[in-house]
Order: C-alpha cells, then structure tokens, then sequence
C-alpha cells in the first residue's frame, strides 16, 4: 500500500524535473499512485501555492509554483508591507511598517484598516483601491501631508491566496517621496530658468528670487539683499513669507524692506572673514543665543544694527534655529545674499536644488547688469554722436541707419523716416545714376581695401532734401562688428572759395601773358 504522508514530497520532487508540467495521469505513473490520491494532494498544493495548475486543450498541467511567500521576504524589503483578510482585516504586517507608524502587531492584528487608522492606506483614497481590487494586482500613487511636508507613496495592491484557500489582499507601499521631490525640483529649476531668461527689465529679480525660494522651501522666511558695490554696503530687497516679514516688523517697529545693512566689514571681520569666494557655498548657521568661541548670533548676522535685546525676541518669537546663507556670485563678483530662516527641527531637504537656481539667479543678476552697463555706454555714445559739431551716422552691418544726429538733418534736411536704409539715402542724395554707381564703387572700394578703424575721406557732391546741391567730405570708419560711423562736413563754401581763388589766378595769368606779349 503506497504511504499516503510521503506524496506530496514525491509529487513535487517528480515536478522538479518536469518544468512544462505534468497530468495528473502522468504523474501517478511516475511515482506508482492512483490517480485519486494524486488528484488530491494536488489540489492542497495548489491551495499551498506550492503547485500551478493550467489548462492546454482538454488536459490540466501541474507544475512548480515558482512563488516565494509572504513571510519569506516581510523582513527582507525595505518597503512597507500589510497582509488583509477578506474583510481588510490586518494578518500580517512588516517590522519596516510598526516602525514608521511606532506600533506594534498586538495593536493591530485583526483591525481593519478604518479602525486602525492608519496613515497613508486607511485614507479615503487608498481604501478606494483596495475595495475596487478586481485585477491580479493595481498600483497607484498615494500623497500624505505629514508635519507639513508632502509625502509620496506608491502603493501596490495585489491579490493573494491563504493556505487555507482563503482570498485576501498584500499592501506593498513604496515611499517614492524623494523621486518625487526629484522630478518636482527639475521641473522647477526647468521653468525658473526660462523664467529668468524672460524676465522684463523693469521686474525686480530680487523679488522674483525671494518668491521662487519660498515656493521651493515651504515654511522658511527668506530675505534677499542686494551688493551696492559703489558704498560697500548690503540692501534689504525682499522678505518673504508675508507671515514672517509681518512679524519682524511688528518686532522691529518698523517694515525692514530697503534697509540698509553695513555687513561688508563685518563680515571680512570675525568669526566670518569672509571674501568673495567664502559667499558662494550655502553655509549652514545655528542661530544660538548664547556666546561661544566662533558663535555666529543673529545679532552678529544683524550686523549691530538692533539691539541685543531685540534680536533674542526675535528668535524666541519666530522660533528661528538656524539660517542658511548663500551667496548671489557670478565669477568672483557678489551680487547679494539670500538668507533662509528655519525652525531648529526643520531640514532643507531641497538643498541641491535651492542652491542651484541661486546660481541661476545670480547668472541672470550678471546678465542684467551687463545688459545695463551695455545700455549706459549705448546712449553715452548716441549723445556724444548727437552732440558732434558735424554731421553724423551710425550705420549698421545690415545696411541699416541705427543713428542720425541733429546737425545731419540741419545739414541735409533728411530725417530717419526718409533715410531707413543706405539705398534710400543713396537713392536721394545721388539721384543721378551715373554718379551714384562711381558714389557706390567708390565707397565698396575703400570698404574692400581699408583696414578696420581708419578713416577714408572722399569728396561728393550731395543732393540736399530742398534740391540744394553741397559739396560734402565723407569720412567712414568701420567698426569691429562691420558697423560704421560716418560724418559729413560740408564744404561747399570752401570748394567755391577754392574754384574763385583758381579763377583768381587763371585771370592773372592772362594779364601777365599779355603784358609780356606786349
């Protein structure tokens, strides 16, 4: 009589060696059974999950369970793990879990979910999930506020088979906060990069800064300054949040935008001695009240301004326990500093990607001022274009009149609106075409041969808006970037001086042959 306890063991053993699987015929011939007992066992290996069972036409394949269970593996994963009963009744729940919600199993074993109140799975959204579990197995995300920071879980519901056959269902809960946090930084420092790029002259970056760093770091008050280079001083710009600039004026009797701060010497001074390059690290500061060798106070960061007093019922009122600083610097030159107020359990999980648009900012800082520098000097040289005793303009390499000064228009009567380009003029003050193909060789002539940056004068004769005919001297520089800058000095009276003056001396000429002929 075949020894019904050993079976199973010789049924998963002839298993082992049959991957594709087996009939229920073929197995009870391979291990000397009736088809019966066979059957049986089967079917509580099935129940095990140690054994699959599928269809192919008529017949039913058995084959290794390629399964790992449950219990294997709860202490093995990182991720957080829950087993429910049919009725979400919790079974079984990972040690990775009690420690993240501090329970402990005798708490909740044999509670649903509702009545374990739990953070992240007994939420409205999460139960949604699992009571519509219709598949094999649903995965969806999970967004808990906890301390006032988000977190992100992806959840995993999946369907699962007791060894008593009972159907129930396994949890599995990722914490994906800091992914998350990634991809929202990216796309952050992706808009406020583009944001920087377009933003109008007229916008006050140190403002815009200041928002962008509170929408980045919630719960922090942040304060901007600017770098007066001139005075050597620091310029408050920008608080931000409303709630905590508010309460520093409420404090300091007074709203603190557009104060002016000393800090320069103070902080080439102790305990900071600075320079330049100390300002571009984010630099962390305990904003500890009491004095200690190289202690940095929020009176010392106030640079003395507020009494000691004042600054200690600020830290007290505000709650602030550290301040993180970095400097706005583009290639050893400082633009300001940004400072952001924390409380002392507060962490600046987003430090990678705070310092990364202050480097961004500051590269915008610099362009702005570039771009300004670059303006100024513009308008210097139009004026002094404008105010040149002769007449004057700026033509650019596209053929473009940029600039006409005033005594141009006194001198010819044209303005920019009748000359845009080099063929207008060309056409109007040499209307004859003969002249104005020897004009324009001429000029491609001296434009081909002459060097960059040196004069090349020529005589011709020009038609004036109210038909006058001048004799003009052209004198075109080219400039490095093909512009050229051109002046016009009429010679009119001078070349009919001269003319007189030959005919002076042709007529003298005449009378001094005539004497001698006598």
């Amino acid at each position: 009589m075949e020894d019904e306890h050993d079976t199973p063991t010789r049924i998963l053993r002839a298993l082992r060696f049959r991957p594709k699987g087996m009939t229920i015929t073929e197995m009870a011939k391979q291990i000397k059974a009736t088809r019966n007992s066979v059957s049986k066992h089967l079917e509580i290996l099935q129940i095990a999950g140690k054994v699959n069972v599928r269809s192919v036409g008529n017949a039913k394949l058995s084959s290794l369970a390629q399964r790992v269970p449950i219990s294997a593996f709860l202490c093995f994963t990182k991720n957080l793990i829950l087993v429910l009963d049919n009725s979400q009744r919790i079974v079984q729940i990972n040690d990775q879990c009690l420690n993240l919600l501090n329970r402990t199993k005798d708490d909740l074993i044999g509670l649903t979910l509702e009545e374990a109140e739990l953070p992240v799975v007994s939420t409205p959204e999460a139960l949604s999930v699992i009571e519509g579990l219709e598949r094999n197995q649903v995965v969806t995300d999970l967004r808990y506020q906890s301390g006032g920071k988000d977190l992100f879980f992806q959840m995993q519901a999946i369907h699962t088979t007791f060894e008593d056959g009972e159907k129930g269902c396994t949890l599995v809960l990722e914490d994906i906060t800091e992914r998350k946090q990634y991809v929202r930084n990216m796309e952050f420092l992706a808009r406020t990069a583009m944001d920087l790029v377009d933003l109008p002259a007229e916008t006050n970056i140190y403002e815009y800064i200041a928002e962008r760093i509170s929408e980045l770091v919630s719960g922090g008050g942040v304060m901007v300054t600017s770098y007066d280079e001139v005075n050597r001083q620091m310029v408050l710009r920008s608080i931000k949040d409303e709630h905590f600039r508010q309460n520093l004026k409420k404090i300091a009797g007074k709203d603190l935008v557009g104060m002016v701060f000393p800090i320069t010497e103070l902080l080439s001074r102790a305990p900071f001695h600075y320079t330049p390059e100390t300002f571009l690290p984010l630099r962390e500061f305990v904003l500890n009240q009491e004095t200690a060798k190289n202690q940095v106070t929020f009176y010392d960061i106030c640079a003395g301004i507020f009494p000691q007093e004042i600054c200690d019922i600020t830290v007290d009122t505000l709650n602030l326990g550290k301040m993180y600083g970095i400097g706005l610097v583009w290639q050893d030159q400082v633009f300001g500093i940004t400072s952001l107020f924390l409380t002392q359990d507060a962490e600046l999980s987003e430090r990678e990607a705070f310092e990364s648009f202050i480097r961004q900012a500051s590269i915008a800082i610099a362009r702005r001022q570039t771009e300004e520098r670059l303006r100024r000097s513009e308008k210097r040289f139009r004026e002094v274009v404008d105010s040149s005793p002769f007449a004057a303009v700026i033509i650019g390499a596209d053929g473009r009149y940029l600039s006409i000064n005033r005594r141009f228009t006194d001198l010819f009567g044209y303005t920019p609106a009748d000359i845009p380009t080099g063929e207008a003029w060309l056409t109007r003050a040499f209307p004859d075409e003969a002249y104005r193909s020897e004009v324009i060789a001429a000029w491609q002539s001296d434009l081909e041969y002459a060097d960059k940056g040196r004069p090349r004068p020529r005589t011709f004769s020009v038609r004036c808006k109210n038909g006058d005919e001048k004799a003009v001297l052209c004198t075109p520089v080219e400039l490095c970037d093909g512009t050229q800058y051109v002046t016009y000095e009429d010679i009119t009276d001078e070349r009919r001086a001269y003319r007189m003056l030959l005919e002076e001396i042709a007529e003298l000429r005449r009378q001094l042959a005539a004497r001698q002929g006598l």
